[in-house]
C-alpha cells in the first residue's frame, strides 16, 4: 500500500475554519499527522473539564478592574458530583447561601456579574477580566450609570446558579460569565447569560446568550457591545430572553448572495 498523503480537493477550504475539514488520506485511512492533532484536541478539551479554577488569580484580575468579589460554590462538592448532579451545579451550598444574603443591600442593584467556572475553568481564567474590562468601558458611556454587586465567583458552577446568586443579593440583572463545553478545536471559549429578575427556576428560555467569547471566535470588544446593548435593552423593557432579540449589529450577509451553492470551480 502506497504510504503518501493524498490532499483533499477542498483543501483550501481550511482556512476559513478550524474544523476538522478536507483532511486528506493515506490509504483508507486518516494521515497520521491529522491523527495526533485530533489526539492532541482531545486531550485538550478533557484537560479543560478536569481542570480546577484558580480562583485567587481570577479574583485578583477583577479586582484589579476596581470591582469587589465574593466566593461562593454550588452544591457540588468536588469534579464528579458536578458531572454527575448537574441539579447541584444550579443551587448555593447552605454556606454560600447565607453568606450572600448577608451581602445583600437594601436598595436594589442594577446588576449582578457572576462569574462561574462551567466545563472549562480555562475560558474563565484567560478570558472573563479581559471581558469585563470592555463591557465595564461600554457601560461607564451610559447616561444612567450600572450599580453593581460584587461579582461573585462560583466553583463548581452551572448556569442557573446565578439566578440563584441574583435573587440572594437582591440584583435586577444576573450575567453569568461562564466555561463552556469544550469542543475539539474550542477548549476556552467563554458564554455570557443574561437573565433579567433572576429567580430559582427560571428557565433557559429566559435568557441571552453570547457565545464562544475568544480571540479566535467572538472578540472582547464585539462581546462587550453586544452584551451592553443587551444589558441596556434588558434594563429599559424589563424582558431577557426569547422576548429580547440582539439587535445590536446587522445580520452578516454572504459576499456572494446570488451564489447558488458552494461547488467549487
Amino acid at each position: 500500500m502506497p504510504d503518501e498523503v493524498i490532499a483533499s480537493p477542498w483543501e483550501r477550504l481550511r482556512r476559513h475554519t478550524p474544523a476538522r475539514i478536507a483532511l486528506g488520506r493515506s490509504g483508507i485511512s486518516v494521515p497520521t499527522a491529522q491523527h495526533l492533532a485530533f489526539q492532541l484536541a482531545h486531550a485538550q478539551a478533557r484537560d479543560a473539564v478536569h481542570r480546577p479554577l484558580d480562583v485567587r488569580a481570577v479574583a485578583d484580575a477583577i479586582e484589579a478592574l476596581g470591582v469587589p468579589t465574593l466566593r461562593a460554590h454550588s452544591q457540588a462538592s468536588d469534579r464528579a458530583a458536578y458531572l454527575q448532579r448537574p441539579d447541584q451545579g444550579r443551587r448555593l451550598d447552605t454556606a454560600s447561601a447565607t453568606a450572600l444574603e448577608a451581602e445583600r443591600q437594601g436598595q436594589p442593584q442594577d446588576l449582578c456579574i457572576v462569574v462561574a467556572d462551567g466545563l472549562s475553568a480555562l475560558a474563565v481564567e484567560r478570558h472573563a477580566a479581559p471581558l469585563l474590562a470592555a463591557l465595564l468601558a461600554e457601560l461607564q458611556a451610559d447616561m444612567r450609570a450600572w450599580r453593581l454587586t460584587p461579582a461573585v465567583l462560583v466553583e463548581q458552577g452551572r448556569v442557573a446558579i446565578g439566578d440563584d446568586i441574583g435573587e440572594r443579593l437582591g440584583a435586577q440583572l444576573v450575567l453569568v460569565l461562564i466555561g463552556e463545553r469544550p469542543g475539539l478545536s474550542s477548549p476556552d471559549s467563554l458564554g455570557l447569560y443574561l437573565t433579567w429578575a433572576p429567580r430559582r427556576g427560571r428557565s433557559d428560555a429566559e435568557r441571552n446568550c453570547i457565545s464562544n467569547v475568544r480571540p479566535e471566535g467572538l472578540d472582547y470588544p464585539g462581546a462587550a457591545r453586544r452584551a451592553a446593548w443587551l444589558l441596556r435593552a434588558a434594563r429599559e423593557r424589563g424582558l431577557t430572553g426569547v422576548m429580547l432579540k440582539d439587535e445590536s449589529a446587522p445580520l452578516p450577509r454572504l459576499a456572494h448572495e446570488n451564489a447558488s451553492d458552494f461547488r467549487l470551480a
